[in-house]
């Protein structure tokens, strides 16, 4: 829904989606159900403790472009941005966008994830166990990003351990900052192969997708909120980067 402007409430997230629904200012375009479903979806899970409020958005609104596809070969790419003028963005670096992300995944899941800095690298482990969800090696830095390749975890197929990785960009375009956070080549354990079920899919496409989404657009608003004001406005717009499923 490119361009979608998620209209206010002050309430639960019934009289959102109603709002979505029924109002002629942001009425549906026609698309797939499986693509509506996902926005009410993500709209129900913004809107709890009444926190989509600060998503509200206004046609001037400051937007956060998103994609997400499954590629030929089954893997996941996934990419969100947002371009930051130049007068608010100050002397942001990748590599203090990496650690500010990694402190906001800890605080957003209320301690469920606790990312564990070593020197072997950074693992996303589950509550106080060691287990980790996603291992990452040590942060990789350049002129406009930092990477982390991905090396295993719970949640990353077995023999796809060595494949995919997580990249956050700061990149100067004229009059602004593109701040970026990108995972390509990502094979998650929930599809199981290089030719996932339907069933795998969907499961797939309405957990882990859904969730990655709502947390780097959420980290995207926070750190804009930062920079702009907690009363800026924020929208989501889907952008088309690379050919693939849409998940």
């Amino acid at each position: 829904m490119a361009g979608m402007s998620y209209p206010p409430t002050t309430t639960n997230f019934s009289p959102a989606i109603l709002s979505l629904l029924f109002s002629h200012h942001h009425a549906l375009p026609c698309c797939e159900p499986s693509t509506i479903l996902k926005e009410l979806y993500l709209i129900a899970i913004f809107d709890a403790g009444g926190k989509m409020s600060r998503m509200i958005t206004s046609l001037s609104s400051q937007e956060i472009s998103c994609q997400q596809v499954m590629v030929a070969d089954s893997s996941i790419f996934s990419i969100q941005w947002t371009d930051i003028p130049v007068t608010i963005a100050g002397a942001l670096s990748a590599e203090q966008l990496l650690l500010s992300y990694i402190g906001y995944i800890r605080k957003c899941t209320l301690a469920l994830i606790r990312p564990k800095v070593l020197k072997s690298g950074i693992e996303f482990r589950l509550l106080w166990t060691g287990i980790s969800l996603i291992s990452f090696l040590p942060p990789v830095y350049s002129d406009d990003f930092a990477t982390l390749h991905i090396c295993g975890g719970f949640l990353i197929q077995p023999r796809h351990c060595d494949r995919g990785e997580l990249r956050f960009g700061v990149e100067h375009l004229p009059g602004s900052i593109r701040v970026s956070l990108q995972l390509s080549d990502f094979c998650p354990l929930i599809l199981g192969s290089h030719s996932p079920s339907l069933i795998r899919f969907w499961l797939y496409s309405f957990t882990q997708a859904a969730i990655h989404r709502l947390v780097t657009v959420r980290f995207l608003s926070m750190l804009y909120h930062e920079l702009a004001g907690p009363t800026a406005g924020v929208k989501i717009v889907n952008v088309a980067v690379k050919s693939g499923k849409p998940v």
